[in-house]
């Protein structure tokens, strides 16, 4: 058995997200706007797929967006350590300059697809293959006809959607990412079909334009002069 639809789900904004850090596995909340997209974007993916069970990572942010949108399918909230974002060792909490100002060799290896092993940072291999994992044993419990959401992150969604499709997600990045609360959409193949998955959307999201899910709701508030 396996359910028909998966989605993974990327979560809300956090102040990290804002500032442009490196977060991997440090378990930092949503913002004010990430609370938000939270709540718009849980509407929009509740019009287009009714979860049968909605699973997320143990990380606050991707725990709290899951939430969200569960309490507008009726649906409860399971967590799984295995759907956490990549981890990045002593680059998490740090910028794009800070880590090639301390790691420059290391930083343009990675910026061209290389993995930053000397850093501590999982390799992409055994993020896939962690989040491969979750999603094989969630699926196999439900049936063809419901839906599996999963709500987790950035990179390890990438990696868990490259390796669904039958790709080396070491070697291979031909999927961009997800913006915050967007969501990649599967279908299950037919039995025995290679790859056993196929992708139907990817970075869908609730229908704002870009620089206004960004913004977060007080985008088109005029400035309050002095």
């Amino acid at each position: 058995m396996s359910a028909g639809t998966l989605v993974l789900l990327r979560h809300g904004r956090t102040e990290y997200n804002a500032s442009m850090r490196l977060q991997g596995q440090v378990d930092i909340p949503l913002d004010a706007v990430g609370q938000w997209q939270a709540e718009q974007g849980a509407k929009a993916l509740a019009t287009a797929h009714r979860a049968t069970r909605v699973v997320a990572s143990d990380l606050v942010r991707a725990a709290d967006t899951a939430r969200a949108y569960a309490s507008a399918v009726g649906a409860d909230v399971a967590l799984d350590p295995r759907l956490r974002e990549r981890g990045f060792g002593v680059w998490e909490g740090l910028t794009g300059p800070e880590i090639a100002e301390r790691w420059p060799e290391e930083y343009v290896a990675w910026r061209r697809g290389d993995e930053p092993t000397r850093a501590g940072a999982e390799s992409k291999a055994a993020v896939a293959a962690r989040m491969v994992d979750a999603v094989t044993e969630h699926v196999e419990a439900l049936g063809a006809d419901d839906t599996l959401v999963v709500v987790s992150h950035g990179a390890a969604i990438t990696l868990a959607v490259t390796a669904l499709l039958g790709i080396d997600p070491a070697g291979w990045r031909g999927i961009s990412g997800l913006h915050n609360v967007h969501w990649s959409h599967l279908h299950r193949s037919a039995p025995d079909a290679v790859p056993a998955w196929r992708l139907v959307a990817h970075n869908v999201g609730a229908g704002f334009p870009l620089d206004e899910w960004n913004a977060g709701p007080d985008w088109n508030l005029e400035p309050v002069s002095a």
